[in-house]
């Protein structure tokens, strides 16, 4: 968010021939010579032309007078687009990155929602409301889109409770699901549209805008296999497919060598080449709903929808999301759900070509990675003294920022307005341990 709204600053000071008083600033700030401690050290890409980089060490609110930084800023936050996936709920369930309470970690997400209503932040989904870790995880199908489904109303439910309008920040909700080849992904986006649409229409009175949900679909990385790396491609393309067919809104294809380590510019490229071909030279895709009508579809649409529905009634048995989550109800249907899946591929019962069944003459070996991607020692050092510069420019702005953060957790206060101004002085792990001391620390119910 600051990086977006000094990049408007530093539009601002080109064009109107401030970059003398940029120097004089960082000058006072650090009583030394910036450029050797507060420098970019990466190559710019080719037509890149460093944008963003003129205002590292200090900020546009501590060059601009304050009139021009607000009003800036405003412009920048009004039209910045991007995604925060920041679920508290799938990564209880599935995910294991919990750092705070699942009670602080809500009252977060809900400051950042609070936030981008008051600022007219639009653009910029304030939670990705995410099932592919909940898939990733182990889950099946029918599991991941309802734990999500589920998962995004417990939201909308909270969001309601602390005052907030439901056609404030419907818009701002995004979903993000996992396509692996079962048949029921090649209906999971519209049942996931038909149920939201129908909640937010006939429960909530959500105006239409809210009630049209958008879902970005990812590849299965479960379903890469470090046999026969190859043939990922060709499960990739088809659950490509499935995405592309269901009308989702974005789409990440995943690497072929991801099952291995992590990705080379020319599986990225072919990749991204499942993407375009399907969209630029097959056919059929040039029509909208090219499947709309099929008997398959049709019949899949409603069965998964009654699923779904069968499971929302095993969550509200369980005192809804939240009561399910303290008996880690979730958690034991998707391990479960993970070792049946584990079961079936070593037996043999599920087949997964060049894994367990049609293998190649060598018996399809497990391929180990030649070289593993990893940071320069020189890279490691660079980001270490970049912390430790931080750490040492400003110390007392530091510490009195994170006292102010900790008093307006405590007075409960938008921490989100808050956190924009502390990261300005403050790393990520200060920030961090200051709020355990108010928020807890995440602990698992056993």
């Amino acid at each position: 968010m600051n990086a977006a709204i000094d990049q408007q600053c530093e539009k601002y000071i080109r064009q109107h021939g401030l970059e003398t008083l940029v120097e004089e600033k960082l000058l006072l700030k650090y009583e030394k010579p910036v450029k050797t401690t507060l420098v970019y050290k990466g190559t710019l890409p080719e037509g890149n032309e460093g944008l963003g980089l003129m205002l590292l060490g200090i900020t546009g609110d501590e060059v601009l007078p304050a009139e021009v930084y607000h009003t800036l800023k405003a412009k920048a936050l009004s039209s910045v687009r991007g995604t925060v996936q920041a679920d508290i709920l799938k990564e209880d369930q599935a995910q294991n990155t919990c750092i705070f309470s699942t009670e602080f970690s809500l009252r977060l997400m809900g400051d950042v929602q609070e936030y981008f209503i008051e600022n007219v932040v639009r653009n910029f989904y304030s939670v990705s409301i995410s099932g592919y870790h909940i898939a990733e995880a182990g889950a099946n199908p029918i599991s991941q889109l309802a734990f999500t489904l589920a998962n995004g109303f417990t939201f909308v439910e909270y969001y309601l409770s602390r005052g907030m309008n439901i056609d404030d920040f419907a818009p701002n909700l995004s979903v993000f699901f996992s396509n692996g080849v079962d048949p029921e992904y090649a209906v999971i986006g519209r049942v996931a549209r038909r149920i939201w649409a129908k909640a937010m229409r006939y429960k909530y009175k959500a105006n239409e805008r809210s009630q049209m949900l958008k879902y970005h679909i990812q590849t299965s990385g479960r379903s890469l296999h470090a046999q026969e790396i190859a043939f990922n491609d060709i499960r990739t393309t088809l659950q490509a497919l499935y995405a592309i067919y269901d009308n989702c809104n974005s789409l990440h294809t995943n690497a072929y060598d991801e099952a291995i380590t992590t990705p080379t510019e020319e599986s990225v490229r072919r990749a991204m080449a499942i993407q375009l071909i399907i969209n630029k030279e097959l056919g059929l895709s040039k029509n909208e709903n090219p499947l709309q009508g099929a008997f398959i579809i049709e019949e899949l649409t409603d069965l998964v929808e009654e699923a779904v529905l069968a499971e929302f009634d095993r969550l509200t048995e369980r005192g809804g999301v939240l009561g399910a989550m303290e008996t880690m109800y979730q958690r034991g249907k998707i391990q479960e759900e993970s070792l049946y899946y584990e079961t079936l591929k070593h037996t043999g019962e599920l087949p997964l070509v060049g894994v367990n069944t049609f293998l190649s003459k060598e018996g399809s070996p497990t391929i180990i990675p030649l070289e593993v991607i990893r940071a320069t020692e020189e890279e490691k050092i660079a980001q270490i003294e970049t912390l430790q510069n931080l750490h040492g420019h400003q110390p007392d702005k530091a510490k009195e920022n994170l006292e102010k953060l900790k008093k307006h957790a405590i007075s409960n206060q938008n921490l989100f307005d808050h956190l924009m101004e502390t990261v300005k002085t403050c790393s990520l792990g200060q920030i961090t341990h200051a709020l355990y001391e108010v928020g807890g620390q995440y602990r698992r119910n056993m």
